[in-house]
C-alpha cells in the first residue's frame, strides 16, 4: 500500500440517509420519468446502489444534484455523490482518495463512476483520470448494481497508481512561463467560447488562497487554479467594464468538464 503522508486518515463525517434525501432527492426516485426514457431502460434507483456500495465498505462524504430547467422533474435530475473507502487509509500529501458515481433518472445519463481527489485543506474536489483508469459507464441494463459495486471496486484499487502521479506532481517546479501558460490553458478551459469575454488574469488564477499553497511545483499550481476556476469568488470586470465576481461553478457537467479538462492539462505539463 503506498502512503505517501504520515497523516494516513483524514476525518469525514458520513452523509447519513436524512441528509442524502435533502441533498439529492432524485438519488431516492421510486419510477423512471417516462417522458424521457425508453422502454428498454432499466429502472435501479440510485439509493439502491448508494446501500450497495455502503455494504461494500464506501461511505458518502458529498452529494449535490442539478437544477432542473425546461420542464424536467427534480425527482429525476443529474446528481453526484462522492464516497470515501473506509476499508482503505491510503493518503496522497494533502488529499485523500474518493470515489465519484453520477447517474441521473431520466436518461440523460448512465451510472458513471470517476476517481477523485479530496484536498481537505481547501475542501477541493478533484477528479482524476490516468488513460483508461478513473472512469467507467454503467448502462441502465443488465445486473446494475453488481457491475457498479465491481466497478467502484476496481477503481478503489488503483488508488496507488493515483497516488505515484501525485507524488510526481508535487516533484515536478515549474517555470514562471510554465505557470503562465498552465494558467492560460485552463483560463480557455473555463471561458472556451472565441468570443467570450475572460473576466480575470492568469496571474489571478495562479493566486493561491492561503499560506500553505504558496510554491511553484505542479502539484500547487493546479490546486491553485483548479480552487479559483471551480470556487469563483474572484475579482473581475464585465464585459462592460464593471467590477464583478467570479461564480462558483455549480452544474455537474460543468465541474466533471472543467475538473478533467484541469487534471489533463496538468498531467500534459507533467509528461512533457
Amino acid at each position: 500500500m503506498l502512503d505517501l503522508n504520515p497523516m494516513r486518515t483524514v476525518a469525514r463525517q458520513a452523509l447519513l440517509a436524512p441528509a442524502l434525501t435533502q441533498s439529492v432527492p432524485a438519488a431516492f426516485a421510486e419510477t423512471p420519468d417516462t417522458r424521457r426514457t425508453s422502454r428498454h431502460y432499466q429502472f435501479i434507483s440510485t439509493a439502491r446502489v448508494v446501500e450497495a456500495l455502503l455494504e461494500a465498505g464506501f461511505q458518502a462524504t458529498r452529494a449535490q444534484q442539478t437544477r432542473v430547467r425546461g420542464g424536467g422533474s427534480p425527482h429525476h435530475a443529474r446528481h453526484m455523490i462522492r464516497f470515501s473507502f473506509v476499508k482503505e487509509s491510503l493518503s496522497m500529501l494533502d488529499v485523500v482518495p474518493e470515489l465519484i458515481l453520477i447517474n441521473a433518472h431520466d436518461g440523460t445519463a448512465a451510472y458513471t463512476l470517476r476517481a477523485g481527489l479530496y484536498r481537505p485543506l481547501c475542501c477541493n474536489g478533484l477528479m482524476t483520470q490516468i488513460g483508461d483508469f478513473g472512469l467507467l459507464h454503467v448502462p441502465h441494463r443488465g445486473n446494475i448494481i453488481h457491475n457498479v459495486v465491481d466497478g467502484a471496486l476496481e477503481i478503489a484499487r488503483g488508488f496507488d497508481n493515483i497516488g505515484h502521479v501525485v507524488e510526481r506532481m508535487a516533484s515536478c517546479q515549474l517555470d514562471e512561463g510554465q505557470r503562465q501558460g498552465l494558467a492560460a490553458a485552463a483560463l480557455k478551459l473555463r471561458y472556451p467560447k472565441p468570443d467570450q469575454h475572460v473576466p480575470v488574469t492568469a496571474d489571478q488564477v495562479l493566486a493561491p488562497r492561503r499560506a500553505a499553497d504558496y510554491g511553484n511545483s505542479l502539484w500547487l499550481t493546479y490546486n491553485a487554479i483548479q480552487e479559483n476556476l471551480c470556487a469563483g469568488g474572484l475579482a473581475g470586470r464585465s464585459p462592460s467594464g464593471r467590477a464583478s465576481r467570479t461564480r462558483a461553478i455549480r452544474a455537474i457537467r460543468e465541474e466533471v468538464r472543467l475538473n478533467v479538462g484541469l487534471w489533463n492539462h496538468a498531467i500534459s505539463v507533467l509528461e512533457t
